[in-house]
């Protein structure tokens, strides 16, 4: 049953549950950030409109800079602001910046330890239509391998508003990634969230198995835990929206109550959420473990719905994880 300190919406399994882009909530937010602090500022690389910086470009024009199709001087002129008592938000399609601008991000942002903001739009499949050369699906693994640096993959429209918010004050390195597709808006304004702590949304009385998500993907986990219940199977289900630093403690927690993990997201199931917490279990208390990702592939063309289902990424296949750590578990 849905865990009642997580305070979802009230139609989270009803047809009709309202969808936003998760991209909408940065937008939002960084608007916000920027009212709070005027040393926030905003940098686009051609892309105000597709990243939403345009709503804190129309806001703030003067605290706003278009760099042009030059990812890699986004990041550093970012960097050099940062140093000087600024709190840039660099923004791009994921697949550029950190895909293109990585080294910059290594050598002029982590290593000097500045508060810059790399947002990473349309992360994963959302970009569908695209095709595979905008759906960035190695994103995290890149950037939760730099020290100092925060990995953040918010589950919503809302979540997405509150991380943005919560790193701009953080003084730390941080990359936000961001999808495009308008997914479930199942959290409220009063659902908690902080920036290094997971939190537990459903927990059936006696569960079997932890399934451990990130970014939209956790309201497929939902959908997959309400089915598993009726069939009589108990799960937990955790948001672990910050994958740097993972919340250790819960994850560990959650593997002792379960003695199994099944860890969706939609990414490599190499370097991304799921080698966190295998990384982290391996070393506190192993248990089985099945990965719900991107199996070593890169994406195709097609709709956000139609790629969910080519890649394995619905609530079924999450069904079909669960059982599959289940009977392992059980031999």
């Amino acid at each position: 049953m849905i865990d009642k300190e997580a305070k979802l919406s009230n139609k989270i399994f009803e047809k009709d549950i309202e969808k936003k882009s998760i991209r909408d909530g940065f937008g939002e937010g960084l608007v916000t950030a920027g009212e709070k602090d005027k040393k926030v500022v905003a940098l686009s690389a051609d892309l105000k409109e597709s990243t939403r910086v345009h709503l804190f470009a129309e806001k703030f024009p003067e605290r706003y800079i278009q760099v042009g199709v030059a990812e890699q001087a986004l990041v550093t002129i970012a960097s050099g602001m940062a140093a000087y008592g600024k709190i840039p938000f660099a923004t791009s399609y994921a697949v550029f910046s950190p895909g293109r601008t990585w080294e910059q991000i290594r050598t002029t942002i982590a290593l000097n330890n500045v508060p810059v903001k790399i947002i990473g739009a349309h992360g994963g499949l959302g970009s569908g239509p695209y095709g595979s050369t905008h759906q960035s699906l190695e994103d995290i693994a890149l950037m939760r391998t730099l020290p100092n640096m925060i990995v953040v993959c918010p589950a919503d429209n809302q979540e997405a508003k509150k991380a943005t918010i919560e790193i701009a004050k953080n003084g730390k390195p941080s990359y936000l990634r961001l999808e495009r597709a308008e997914t479930p808006a199942f959290t409220t304004e009063d659902s908690p969230f902080k920036i290094g702590r997971a939190e537990t949304l459903w927990e059936s009385k006696n569960p079997q198995v932890a399934i451990i998500a990130c970014g939209s993907l956790v309201y497929e986990a939902l959908l997959a835990s309400r089915d598993l219940e009726k069939k009589g199977i108990d799960v937990l289900v955790i948001n672990s929206h910050t994958i740097k630093p993972l919340d250790e403690r819960i994850i560990i927690r959650a593997a002792k109550t379960c003695g199994a993990v099944v860890t969706v997201e939609e990414h490599q199931v190499a370097g991304g959420l799921g080698s966190a917490v295998s990384e982290v279990l391996s070393q506190n208390f192993p248990v089985p473990i099945e990965f719900v990702g991107i199996q070593d592939s890169f994406g195709e063309s097609g709709t956000y719905e139609e790629l969910l289902k080519k890649f394995n990424l619905k609530s079924k296949d999450i069904i079909e994880a669960v059982k599959r750590v289940i009977a392992r578990k059980n031999n």
